[in-house]
């Protein structure tokens, strides 16, 4: 059996190349090369490695094929789209992200704006025209759409701009982080597991696995960035609330659920080895 390392490299690359064939015919041309901008920046591709470990955990003995990479592209369009209007300056204010200028910075704002639009829109086309059936292609469209909407993505960042008022407890900062961060997330789990023809069971221990991961990776983030959110002027965070060491034994409580949640499936080798991933990476 591949190596983690391996077995991410080799799908990772899969991804790469399935959104390398993205925007080539964007229009005007110079828009081509500001569309891949914030695409190919480097990241780990969690989300959509996620999505091919869903696929296995249901189909381990079936080929990767291009509706898996796909689908996962789409999540991490969504995804890339995000932070490209949250470095803008009226959200972060980023001057820089993954060691290079942010889109508005490289460009300008309005380009950043546009290129965002773009990519939130294209991952709904790649959705619609997999070959897949029509009620698995309706599926996947909903799942995503609900998890980058207002009652997910949208709706945690909303509440992260103080739309809701300050947050100030944890129950408030878990329910912006299961929006923000973990809707998405679970999205990319979920859409896996569509693409694998899970049944209805199978998409539950899917469900669950992907919401005690998600809210684990937030719980690992903010362990990371610990010093850089230290202070007043810091974002809400879990190590403040709870201190470093109650964060760091939550996120490991929720990386136990999610592999609990696995138990049962055809093969979730790779969901466990990605839970424990998500976690390790930082704490």
């Amino acid at each position: 059996m591949q190596s983690l390392s391996d077995w991410s490299t080799t799908h990772r690359t899969g991804i790469q190349a399935y959104l390398g064939t993205r925007f080539q015919d964007a229009w005007p041309p110079p828009f081509v090369e500001r569309l891949q901008y914030p695409i190919f920046t480097g990241g780990k591709r969690v989300r959509p490695l996620l999505t091919v470990a869903a696929f296995q955990a249901i189909q381990p003995d079936a080929p990767v094929h291009s509706a898996v990479y796909g689908a996962g592209s789409a999540v991490e369009l969504i995804h890339t789209y995000s932070l490209v209007h949250d470095d803008l300056p009226d959200m972060d204010d980023d001057d820089e992200r993954r060691g290079r200028p942010t889109v508005h910075v490289a460009y300008d704002p309005a380009t950043a704006i546009l290129v965002g639009d773009a990519l939130l829109t294209e991952a709904f086309s790649i959705l619609a025209s997999l070959e897949l059936s029509a009620q698995t292609r309706v599926d996947l469209v909903q799942t995503l759409g609900r998890a980058a909407g207002y009652f997910g993505m949208i709706g945690g960042q909303a509440a992260d701009v103080g739309i809701g008022g300050p947050v100030t407890d944890v129950d408030a900062l878990v329910a912006l982080h299961r929006g923000k961060t973990g809707a998405l997330i679970e999205a990319s789990v979920v859409m896996g597991g569509l693409v694998a023809q899970a049944s209805a069971a199978q998409l539950e221990k899917l469900t669950a696995y992907g919401k005690a991961v998600g809210l684990a990776f937030q719980l690992a983030d903010d362990v990371l960035d610990m010093e850089e959110d230290e202070g007043d002027d810091g974002p809400p965070s879990y190590v403040k609330l709870l201190g470093l060491e109650e964060t760091q034994r939550r996120a490991r409580e929720l990386a136990m659920e999610a592999e609990r949640a696995a138990e049962g499936l055809p093969s979730a080798s790779r969901l466990l080895d990605l839970a424990r991933f998500i976690i390790e990476r930082d704490i």
